[in-house]
């Protein structure tokens, strides 16, 4: 073989190498890595979407740090709607800066079209039985609703993974809150079928592979298991805190359940304190909840939790 032709083939072979690598997943990869050592900071962000990092520069301007993940919200109301590419192209300057992303999606009820309300809405309005085994029934009108729905939110979703942006995506969160429309219904077909279409629809249809997928519940329900939708489809386990949920009896129930993966504290309105993170030290990430870091948090409290050496912010992630 001409020395040429070899010298292009090798260079060939290494672009690819380098491309692959570029493109190689990397947030999953790091959480692991951390669990049992050190926890992200988090800070959600939701209305306006026209503002989509409200609390996380209230968080610096307390701190003088930036959470290490940054979360944003599709959300439900017109006003919101008009600014979800506002939202996502805040997440993807968000990733390029180093952050983890994390994205939630408060769906309308496939039975409305969107915008739709906050209470009754979201909250208590819900499926009819009837309904809800139309939803999961493939091919029928409710089935075809949900799959457009989800192909409105799979086109921002495709933007980042175009700008190979990951993400850390929390549908249908909270299953065993029986408030929310999708919420409530546990057992095989219920609110974890749900989570599996839209998992299948979502990675298999839509190709959508940057997207690490979160099941979340609340500290509200000792019945994890009937709402589990299988380990195949979730990366990463998310537990919000809104009642006693830091007390160690929910860490030690969680544990056999999620085994090695990484788990979190998906959102909180109280802080953990550098005390709970310490006796509890598999949460790999905890996200406050928009205003309530504010509401139900000093600036000396968020102050003393991002002094911590065992949490970190976005200047301590490693450069991607």
């Amino acid at each position: 073989m001409p020395s040429v032709v070899r010298t292009t083939l090798l260079f060939l072979h290494l672009t690819l190498l380098a491309s692959c690598a570029a493109q190689a997943p990397r947030v999953l990869p790091y959480l692991q890595q951390i669990s049992g050592k050190q926890t992200l900071a988090g800070q959600h962000n939701k209305e306006p979407t026209a503002e989509p990092t409200k609390w996380t520069d209230y968080v610096h301007r307390v701190t003088g740090k930036y959470p290490a993940l940054w979360s944003g919200d599709f959300l439900f109301a017109q006003s919101d709607i008009d600014h979800r590419w506002d939202m996502i192209r805040e997440a993807e300057r968000q990733y390029q800066q180093g952050a983890v992303v994390n994205l939630m999606w408060h769906a309308c009820p496939p039975t409305t079209g969107e915008p739709c309300g906050w209470d009754p809405g979201l909250l208590n309005q819900l499926l009819t039985d009837a309904q809800w085994t139309e939803l999961i029934t493939d091919g029928t009108p409710l089935n075809k609703a949900w799959k457009l729905r989800m192909d409105d939110v799979a086109r921002y979703l495709q933007y980042l993974k175009d700008k190979k942006v990951e993400v850390l995506f929390r549908p249908l969160h909270e299953m065993n809150q029986g408030k929310f429309w999708w919420g409530g219904r546990p057992g095989p077909n219920g609110t974890a079928r749900l989570y599996q279409i839209t998992h299948d629809y979502l990675r298999n249809t839509k190709g959508l592979t940057n997207l690490i997928w979160v099941w979340d519940m609340q500290d509200m329900s000792r019945d994890f298991a009937a709402y589990n939708p299988g380990p195949q489809y979730w990366d990463v386990f998310a537990f919000d805190v809104y009642d006693q949920g830091f007390d160690k009896s929910w860490y030690d129930y969680i544990l056999p359940i999620v085994g090695d993966k990484p788990m979190a504290i998906g959102e909180c309105a109280k802080l953990p304190t550098s005390e709970v993170l310490a006796q509890q030290p598999r949460w790999t990430f905890f996200m406050a909840w928009a205003e309530l870091v504010q509401e139900n948090n000093s600036p000396e409290v968020i102050q003393r939790l991002y002094s911590d050496p065992r949490v970190l912010t976005r200047d301590e992630l490693p450069k991607r």
